[in-house]
């Protein structure tokens, strides 16, 4: 052998092996190919199995040597037909293979399919105390029972947690006592995943639960023009399923539609006052400032800052803007102005005037300062505003904190029907503000302006205020900034008409 056909033999030996591999690859496969039926039944043949071994557990016990009885016949009659235990054999192995098949997405499609059918089954387990009883000959709910014909209508996301979920429960659960349903919306919760917001929608006629995971309001929404009739002021904006109304906002440079929460004004409405109630950093003057730059283009405005900290002085000078006030003996000149503006209105028939804006934020503070210097409670002279505004044309808009709250008088808790409850808070929280708890569970953590709102005796809502800050604070972003700074009037040309 010479040194140039050493090369050549080491080709020819390489190329050998390459052909080997392959030819031991494509073996593989077709092996592969040949296995993957049975593996298939196999797979199928478990999960008969296992819903049969479940099946059995959930018979009662008295029920089950009928049920016994009654599969020993079939079988016996499945002996007896010409070909009916070949049949029998081809219909169980064709059955076996459809449920144990590899459906699209491969593995990890059936993985998540897996942990799916778990949660489910961690699900019905956790509910078996609260939708049984005893002394029931037919129970919905028992222990190592089956979950398929009680939790119908799922849908898992991407992560494997719930999105949507109905529930089948007993005609004899309370569903019309609050507590029960706290107990029910709380582990469906836990189970479902925290971190989410979850709407519970009870059919008491059907015996139903309905459960969605709710998307996420927009957070990055700030002060703007908002598309709406006369006299329609946007709160702010809610999900899809609660109203069907939507409007154009910009978000970030780009329009969108979105759902707003609507409040109509005027003499032609039955809700003419707010009151919104918040924790510190909540976002309810916030609220205030962004109702007020809806209003000036076509209001006169008055606004009490009771605590005094400038969160309405840029407003001051500014066309339609009346009054900004912090000092008590100011804001009782103020409230003492709109009460009298508020009969002279009324003595001339409350037509053609301008409409009028009294926002106070923390009143609850003039009355404890007032209290302090021997002077009457300045929320005494809201009433009259409160009681006659609807026919004088004269809105309230009131903000206190939650936990102060408890100090404002019955005129002002008696005569604003629109409520707004913002910052984290429980369901007997929100209850105790907007009169009914909320339908979904509130989350651990809000960001500011996000809460509730309830007009009248309606639905409580989801709400994101827009932001509306301060543009005088140097902590304000830019952006937000001019965005308010855009909203403004002009300065106005002559000192405003005293009241």
């Amino acid at each position: 052998m010479t040194r140039r056909e050493i090369p050549r033999l080491l080709s020819a030996g390489t190329a050998a092996l390459s052909r080997g591999r392959d030819a031991a690859q494509i073996a593989g496969a077709a092996a592969t190919d040949l296995v993957r039926p049975f593996r298939a039944v196999g797979r199928g043949l478990g999960h008969l199995l296992a819903a049969a071994r479940t099946r059995f557990a959930a018979t009662p016990q008295d029920k089950r040597g009928p049920l016994a009885l009654l599969t020993a016949g079939a079988g016996l009659l499945l002996y007896l037909l010409p070909y009916g235990i070949p049949i029998a054999l081809a219909l169980l192995t064709a059955t076996a293979w459809w449920l144990g098949r590899e459906r699209e997405g491969g593995e990890e499609e059936a993985a998540q399919e897996e942990a799916g059918d778990e949660r489910l089954t961690l699900l019905y387990t956790a509910l078996v105390p609260l939708f049984s009883v005893p002394d029931d000959p037919e129970p919905m709910y028992t222990h190592g029972g089956d979950h398929e014909d009680v939790l119908t209508d799922y849908a898992h996301g991407s992560d494997g947690r719930l999105e949507r979920l109905t529930i089948r429960y007993p005609a004899y659960f309370p569903d019309g006592e609050p507590e029960m349903r706290a107990r029910v919306e709380r582990l469906l919760q836990a189970k479902a995943g925290r971190g989410r917001e979850y709407l519970f929608d009870w059919d008491e006629a059907g015996n139903q639960l309905t459960v969605r995971a709710m998307p996420a309001l927009p957070t990055d929404l700030v002060a703007q023009r908002f598309v709406a009739a006369p006299g329609e002021r946007v709160l702010g904006f809610t999900d899809a399923l609660s109203v069907s109304r939507t409007i154009p906002v910009t978000v970030d440079g780009a329009q969108r539609d979105l759902p707003p929460v609507l409040w109509r004004t005027g003499p032609n409405t039955t809700l003419p006052h707010l009151l919104a109630v918040g924790h510190p950093g909540s976002g309810t003057s916030s609220l205030l400032r962004s109702l007020a730059l809806q209003c000036l283009p076509h209001a006169q405005i008055a606004v009490i800052d009771s605590a005094g900290t400038g969160e309405y002085a840029f407003l001051r000078g500014r066309s339609g803007v009346l009054h900004v006030e912090s000092r008590l003996t100011g804001a009782v000149d103020v409230l003492e102005r709109v009460a009298r503006e508020t009969q002279r209105r009324l003595a001339a028939g409350g037509q053609g005037h301008r409409p009028l804006w009294l926002f106070v934020d923390r009143p609850t503070v003039l009355s404890q300062i007032a209290a302090l210097e021997g002077h009457d409670d300045p929320q005494s002279l809201l009433r009259l505003p409160l009681q006659y505004g609807r026919a004088a044309v004269v809105t309230v808009v009131v903000a206190e904190h939650f936990d102060t709250a408890a100090a404002l008088n019955d005129a002002v808790t008696g005569h604003t029907r629109t409520r707004v409850m913002l910052g984290t808070a429980g369901p007997e929280q929100v209850r105790a503000v907007l009169g009914a708890p909320p339908n979904t569970t509130p989350p651990d953590h809000l960001p500011p302006g996000r809460g509730y709102a309830r007009l009248g005796d309606g639905p409580v809502l989801r709400l994101q205020v827009p932001s509306t800050p301060n543009p005088d604070r140097d902590d304000t972003a830019t952006h937000a900034r001019e965005a308010v700074l855009a909203l403004l009037p002009p300065p106005a040309e002559a000192a405003a008409p005293a009241l």
